[in-house]
């Protein structure tokens, strides 16, 4: 599947939603990088860049792009596992709860839900936008409604006001099966990786 190598250096990280394809998605709470963690991801996004425009060739920089969001994310997501600075408002039950629930309700009716983990600051999502009339239901639609009503109910539960997510997300289109075995398998050990206990029950990839 071709990526539009464009869009990378136009967004601070990518957003493409190619027709029927599975998304992988992540999305974190306002303030949960601190300034020097942004710092270091921009740098690496502009190292990244570089080497990508010293190669002339269409097809070989479409891979370039693709392996230099990979690494991009994996930056950025060890950021978010290891930061103890900023909001880990997800880590409270009543919070983590009610996102799961607003996940599940989409389920069916917006996508098609493979998995998804919530993490203390962060939301893994990996999930098939439903075709009505011949066209997907678009990645803005779905964030849109979903994080609005999400945010509107924590900060309630809260009893807090302002933003509640970070306005930009990681979003990518899985490639192939394959892909999506290891990304689904990425999400299901995430609460281990960083020492969640075994009961944290926020999270399905089955």
């Amino acid at each position: 599947m071709p990526l539009n190598y464009q869009l990378f250096y136009q967004r601070h990280l990518p957003h493409y939603q190619p027709a029927g394809a599975i998304l992988f998605i992540t999305f974190r709470l306002a303030g949960s990088l601190p300034q020097a963690a942004l710092q270091r991801l921009d740098e690496e996004k502009r190292r990244l860049k570089a080497e990508i425009l010293q190669n002339p060739d269409l097809q070989i920089s479409h891979q370039a792009v693709y392996l230099a969001q990979k690494k991009l994310f994996g930056t950025w997501d060890a950021e978010l596992d290891h930061s103890k600075q900023g909001p880990q408002w997800l880590a409270e039950p009543r919070i983590a709860g009610m996102v799961c629930d607003a996940l599940k309700y989409r389920d069916g009716t917006q996508y098609t839900l493979e998995a998804y983990c919530i993490m203390p600051n962060h939301v893994h999502m990996v999930f098939a936008p439903l075709v009505f009339e011949g066209a997907s239901i678009s990645l803005s639609k779905i964030m849109h409604s979903l994080k609005g009503y999400t945010a509107r109910e924590a900060n309630r539960v809260l009893g807090r006001q302002g933003d509640f997510w970070q306005h930009e997300s990681y979003d990518h289109a899985v490639r192939d099966e394959a892909e999506l075995i290891r990304i689904v398998e990425y999400v299901r050990l995430n609460p281990s990786r960083v020492g969640l206990p075994e009961t944290w029950v926020y999270c399905r990839t089955s």
